[in-house]
């Protein structure tokens, strides 16, 4: 057994799993996320907030501790995880920032190791694997598989089927057929269009994001397989929220909504629904973290239309994503 923790800093949340590697399975230790909005203004200035990167420092500073508290205690300089491997992946926001020095230096000190600025095909290798190991045993899921990975600052399309990773990069050897990341993630386009459009946003606004996501999309069609997929798999937080709506849960629940399948139908009702909404409707909304508020009227658009221009008839909804895919390249 292997002892290993991956921490995954994306542009709306920083994650960390701790967790045990045995054989093909991975067992949770420890699962946490805060939103901490690293993507701030990225879009519009090119540059990492210096109040953005405090807040993520501040998170990952916790995390440190969690890693120490599981480690091994033999040893080491202070304030450095000892006992397990540690890998940072840091993807969209960090990528586009031309001060992501300022983000590495601090990731550096604080975990005492260099953090990876991933490139968006090693993202969405990553994905893949986390998505989809072992999907199959559990929901008799057909592949080819498309997996999408709704962020805050990018969305990453891979086609393929399962099987094991291959080596630190994360992706499954001979597996992959196809993958891009591009431009439309939740926090982006909300800056960019619905954020500064009223409230609920306007339709002119909700068409000039639809817009964006279907250039994105034209984009993907070229390089990526999408329409040889026979099972969507969709991951991150605007994903798992939009299946919590559908399944009427009363508060967030994990197992519950991990490999759930949410129709066509039901994905754009809730979507539509949620671009109706006001900020203080959709924040009442029980399974609804506070930090997406805001942006998941986006996400939940941008997986609105993946479903709706693939002709997909459902969802299959993955709790598991590039987290467990960080873990994955460390055993």
């Amino acid at each position: 057994m292997t002892r290993v923790a991956a921490i995954d800093c994306g542009t709306n949340s920083v994650r960390l799993l701790i967790a045990d590697i045995s054989g093909e399975r991975l067992t949770d230790v420890e699962r946490r996320m805060e939103i901490v909005r690293l993507g701030q203004d990225v879009d519009r200035t090119g540059r990492l907030a210096p109040e953005a990167l405090e807040r993520t420092f501040g998170a990952m500073r916790g995390y440190a501790k969690l890693i120490r508290k599981h480690a091994a205690p033999d040893g080491g300089p202070a304030g450095t995880p000892v006992g397990m491997p540690v890998r940072v992946v840091a993807t969209s926001a960090t990528r586009d920032a031309e001060n992501r020095a300022d983000f590495v230096s601090g990731v550096r000190e604080i975990f005492g190791v260099e953090p990876e600025v991933v490139s968006g095909a090693e993202e969405a290798g990553l994905s893949f694997t986390g998505a989809t190991r072992g999907l199959a045993d559990v929901t008799a899921a057909e592949g080819p598989y498309l997996v999408v990975d709704i962020g805050g600052g990018s969305t990453e399309f891979v086609v393929g089927s399962a099987g094991r990773t291959a080596g630190g990069a994360g992706a499954a050897e001979g597996v992959v057929r196809g993958a891009m990341s591009v431009d439309i993630g939740c926090v982006r386009l909300t800056e960019r269009h619905l954020g500064t459009a009223g409230d609920p946003p306007s339709r002119e606004a909700v068409q000039a994001a639809i817009a964006d996501i279907e250039a994105a999309m034209d984009r993907v069609e070229t390089e990526v397989p999408v329409r040889d997929a026979r099972t969507l798999v969709g991951l991150a937080g605007s994903v798992t929220t939009v299946a919590g709506i559908a399944l009427g849960l009363p508060a967030y629940d994990p197992a519950l909504i991990h490999h759930s399948r949410i129709s066509a139908e039901r994905v754009h009702e809730v979507s539509a629904r949620l671009l109706r909404m006001t900020h203080a409707e959709r924040a009442a909304i029980p399974v609804m973290h506070p930090g997406r508020v805001d942006v998941i009227g986006a996400g939940a658009l941008i997986l609105d239309r993946i479903v709706g221009r693939y002709g997909l008839s459902e969802v299959v909804v993955s709790e598991h994503d590039i987290l467990d895919g960080i873990a994955w390249s460390l055993a």
